[in-house]
C-alpha cells in the first residue's frame, strides 16, 4: 500500500485509475502463475478480465499451430460445450481481424456491424458491445481474447489500452501454459503406449505356453506309441513286438499339433500388432457363436493336458448361442483348464458345466482342489498377482482373460463351487435365434445345474 499513499487524496482520477490497474495486473499475475493446470488457468484469464472490464462475458481463442485459424479456448458467459469447437478464420470476425492486424477491433454494436461473424448456437443476441484485442508473444500473435457487454457501450481508449496491456500479459503466460499442457499430454500418450505395448507383450508371450504344452503333450503320446509299437527296442525292426499305432489316431495327434503350431503363428502376429502400437483388444469380434461347440473344441485340443484329470460336464449343452469373439472366447478357456489341470490334486478330476442365466450364457470350470479364497477372488484378476495356493506362473493370465472378455462384451468372475472350493465362470451375451433371424442379448430359459466340487 506504500504506492496508495503515495498517490494520495489529491491525486487525479487518471492517477488513480492507473493505479487500479496495477494493482489489478499486479494481482491477476500472481494468480496466473499459481494456476494449477490449464482449465484453472483458461478460468482465472476469463473471470479476472471480466471483472476488470465491467463486462458480461469474456472468451479467449488461440492460434492453431497452423496460423490459419483460431480456435475457443475458454469462456464464461457463453456455451462453454463450444470450447474447442467453435473457429474463426484469420481475418474472419471481429476475433480474426484482431489476430489479423495484430490491433484491436472494437464494435459498439455487433447486431449492425458488417465485420462481425455471428457464431449459430454459440453467439447470443442479448450481448451488443465487443472488444477483441491481440495476445502478443515474440513477434507473433498466439490468441485473441475478447470481451463482450449486453448494454451498448463505446470502449474508452483507457479501457482499449487496458486490455491491450492485460492481452499482452497473457500471450506469453498462455503460450507457455498450452506448451506444458502439450508436453504433458505428449508425455502421458507415450507413457499409456508404452504400457499398452508393455501389457500386451507379457499377456500374448504367456499365452504362447499352451499351444506349446500342448503340443509337447502330442509329441509324449507319438513318442508313446512309437515305443509301443517297437516294443522297446529301438532301431531293431525285426524285434518288433508290440502291436503298430493306429494310423488314424496318430494322424489325428499331428493334425492336433500343427493346428497348435498354426495358432502360435497367429500369436506371432499379436506380438507384431502390439509392436505396431495396437492394444490387446485390437480387432475383436461381437458376433454370434455356438459356444457349446466352442467348448467341446477346446475340451479336444486340450486333451492331452487333461488326460490325466477325469472330465466331468453338467448342466445345459444344446443351443447355446453367445455373442462374443469365438477365437478369444476359446483363449480365455484354455487358460482356465490349463490353471485347473496344474493346481488339480493329482488324479482329481476337472469339471466343466454351461447354462443360460439373465440374457448370458455362462461356462464355468472347476477342480477338486481347495480353491482360492474369497478375500482373493478379485486380486487374482490384477496383473502379476499370485496367490499362496496358487504361486506358480507368470500372474498375467487371469489379467488377460478379463481384459479380453470385457473387450467382447462378456464377463470372467470366481464364485464358491458349493464344496469349499471355487470355480471361474465366463459369460456371454446370449444369441438368440427368432423366426425373424438372429436376435440380440434376451434372457434365456435359466437351466440350472448343481456346482460341482
Amino acid at each position: 500500500m506504500a504506492v496508495a499513499a503515495t498517490v494520495g487524496a489529491g491525486s487525479s482520477p487518471d492517477a488513480e485509475r492507473k493505479l487500479r490497474e496495477l494493482e489489478f495486473l499486479h494481482e491477476f499475475a500472481k494468480l496466473l502463475t499459481t494456476a494449477r493446470n490449464w482449465d484453472e488457468l483458461m478460468r482465472t484469464i476469463v473471470d479476472r478480465t471480466t471483472d476488470a472490464l465491467n463486462v458480461e462475458v469474456c472468451s479467449v481463442y488461440l492460434m492453431e499451430r497452423d496460423g490459419a485459424r483460431l480456435r475457443l479456448a475458454a469462456t464464461n458467459g457463453l456455451d462453454r460445450d463450444q470450447i474447442g469447437i467453435v473457429t474463426m478464420a484469420l481475418g474472419e470476425g471481429l476475433t480474426g481481424r484482431a489476430a489479423q492486424l495484430g490491433q484491436p477491433v472494437a464494435s459498439p454494436d455487433v447486431r449492425v456491424d458488417p465485420l462481425f461473424k455471428w457464431v449459430p448456437g454459440f453467439d447470443q443476441s442479448r450481448f451488443t458491445s465487443m472488444l477483441s484485442v491481440p495476445m502478443p508473444w515474440n513477434d507473433t500473435i498466439v490468441g485473441v481474447v475478447n470481451v463482450q457487454a449486453i448494454e451498448t457501450r463505446t470502449f474508452s481508449p483507457e479501457e482499449i489500452e487496458f486490455l491491450v496491456t492485460i492481452g499482452a500479459l497473457l500471450g506469453g503466460v498462455v503460450e507457455k501454459g498450452r506448451l506444458q499442457a502439450e508436453a504433458q499430454e505428449q508425455v502421458e500418450t507415450l507413457t499409456a503406449l508404452d504400457g499398452a505395448r508393455a501389457e500386451l507383450l507379457a499377456v500374448v508371450t504367456h499365452e504362447l505356453r499352451t499351444p506349446l504344452a500342448v503340443v509337447r503333450a502330442y509329441l509324449d503320446l507319438m513318442a508313446d506309441a512309437a515305443v509301443d509299437a517297437t516294443g522297446g527296442a529301438g532301431d531293431d525292426r525285426d524285434a518288433i513286438a508290440g502291436p503298430r499305432p493306429n494310423p488314424a489316431l496318430v494322424e489325428e495327434w499331428r493334425a492336433q499339433a500343427t493346428a497348435q503350431v498354426t495358432r502360435l503363428d497367429r500369436l506371432v502376429d499379436s506380438i507384431l500388432a502390439s509392436v505396431r502400437g495396437e492394444g490387446l483388444a485390437a480387432g475383436l469380434a461381437r458376433v454370434g457363436f455356438d459356444v457349446a461347440k466352442a467348448v467341446n473344441d477346446t475340451i479336444g485340443e486340450m486333451a492331452p493336458l487333461l488326460r490325466g484329470h477325469p472330465l466331468r460336464r453338467s448342466g445345459t449343452w444344446d443351443a447355446l448361442m453367445g455373442i462374443g469373439d469365438e477365437g478369444r472366447f476359446r483363449q480365455v478357456l484354455e487358460h482356465l483348464l490349463e490353471n485347473e489341470v496344474k493346481y488339480s490334486p493329482e488324479g482329481g478330476s476337472v469339471s466343466v458345466g454351461a447354462l443360460r442365466k439373465d440374457s448370458e450364457v455362462l461356462v464355468y470350470v472347476t477342480d477338486d482342489g481347495p480353491g482360492i479364497p474369497e478375500s482373493e477372488w478379485e486380486s487374482v484378476f490384477d496383473a502379476y498377482v499370485r496367490t499362496a495356493n496358487r504361486p506358480r506362473g507368470s500372474g498375467i493370465g487371469l489379467y488377460a482373460a478379463r481384459r479380453l472378455m470385457g473387450a467382447m462384451g462378456g464377463r470372467v468372475w470366481l464364485e464358491s463351487n458349493g464344496f469349499g472350493g471355487s470355480r471361474f465362470v465366463v459369460a456371454v451375451p446370449e444369441m438368440r435365434q427368432t423366426s425373424e433371424g438372429t436376435a440380440g442379448p434376451e434372457a434365456g430359459v435359466m437351466s440350472e445345474a448343481g456346482p460341482e466340487g
